[in-house]
């Protein structure tokens, strides 16, 4: 942040909670690590009532405009359009700023974030937590996706079809070197030619989508899913997107991790197969629910993680201690569009 945001943010923050809490007493921010479009802090908040909370402030990238991923006021939107549905955990929204950063205050959630076919952690969850987790997400997921969109006050977000979709990640995947685009085109050929059309019944009607849908940006007290967060790239559009992409991470082909030690290599084994997290969904959204075309859709999630993480790899390698973990994931993106290529037929 510039010196003159950095100076001026603890000032807002204490602002923007006493708009909600009068006599309120805000303690310092400190830096949390995590999300990469935007700036997180915590601090504890006093609400002259004797009660204390910690909280997070969600700051948008000062200097540049808080637009798509960095509007951190459109995530807040959402949050507080969610907050309280049936069987959806978010964190409450408490504050908002629109000045220069924006900025939003949420009640920070207690919990452990571990992605099994992804992360290695000093202490990863036991099998069978893995396993419980996974079958939680797949029916919050249904949950979720039972919120219309018209009811929370999102009915004039735009849409986006399965085709503009792809769209929308074949341009980032174009911003990426061609020796980390490899033969991606292949797949954005493959899966242009066969967009699928939209679901019929309650399967088609266009659904709040969080577009990172996965254990990893989520909340978890033992095995309960206390909260889903980093809500960067929410959208309305095909509850496909989000469905197939929890299917997709428990086999994301690519990799972060080059070795495990016993107990993450049991987390690792322990994830649920995807169909077991579908039919975990249907039991919540009910049979009519079963959406078509999900191999169409699970070779685009295949897509768009290759073009996310060749992005990210590309950006890392600039850096003076490049990750090892984005390296491998880059190393390991060709296998995973060969995936995409059979899903896609």
């Amino acid at each position: 942040m510039t010196e003159a945001a950095v100076d001026a943010l603890p000032a807002r923050v204490r602002d923007a909670v006493r708009r909600r809490w009068p006599e309120a007493r805000t303690g310092d921010l400190e830096p949390l690590h995590g999300g990469i479009s935007s700036l997180t802090f915590s601090a504890v908040v006093s609400d002259g009532r004797g009660r204390e909370r910690r909280v997070v402030v969600k700051v948008a990238p000062p200097g540049l405009a808080p637009v798509r991923n960095r509007d951190v006021l459109r995530q807040a939107r959402v949050l507080k359009a969610v907050h309280g549905a049936a069987g959806v955990r978010v964190p409450a929204v408490l504050a908002e700023d629109d000045g220069a950063p924006p900025f939003f205050v949420m009640e920070f959630i207690d919990g452990e974030a571990y992605e099994p076919r992804w992360d290695v952690g000093p202490t990863p969850p036991a099998p069978a937590v893995v396993g419980a987790r996974a079958r939680a997400a797949a029916r919050m997921l249904a949950r979720l996706q039972a919120v219309d969109p018209a009811t929370v006050e999102l009915a004039g977000e735009p849409v986006l079809s399965p085709a503009e979709e792809l769209d929308r990640w074949a341009q980032l995947y174009a911003t990426a070197g061609d020796d980390l685009r490899g033969d991606e085109r292949s797949l954005a050929d493959a899966l242009a030619a066969r967009v699928p059309a939209a679901a019929d019944g309650p399967a088609g009607r266009p659904a709040i989508l969080h577009g990172d849908y996965r254990l990893g940006n989520m909340q978890f007290a033992g095995d309960r899913l206390a909260a889903i967060i980093d809500w960067e790239i929410w959208s309305l559009g095909d509850r496909r997107n989000d469905l197939a992409w929890l299917m997709v991470f428990t086999d994301p082909v690519q990799q972060r991790a080059d070795r495990r030690d016993a107990a993450n290599q049991a987390a690792f084994d322990a994830m649920p197969v995807a169909s077991e997290l579908l039919s975990e969904y249907l039991r919540e959204a009910g049979p009519a629910a079963l959406p078509p075309d999900l191999e169409w859709f699970q070779a685009l999630c295949y897509y768009k993680l290759g073009a996310t993480m060749s992005v990210l790899a590309k950006r890392n390698r600039r850096q003076a201690e490049p990750d090892p973990g984005l390296e491998l994931a880059a190393a390991t993106t060709p296998p995973m569009l060969a995936r995409g290529l059979e899903l896609v037929g």
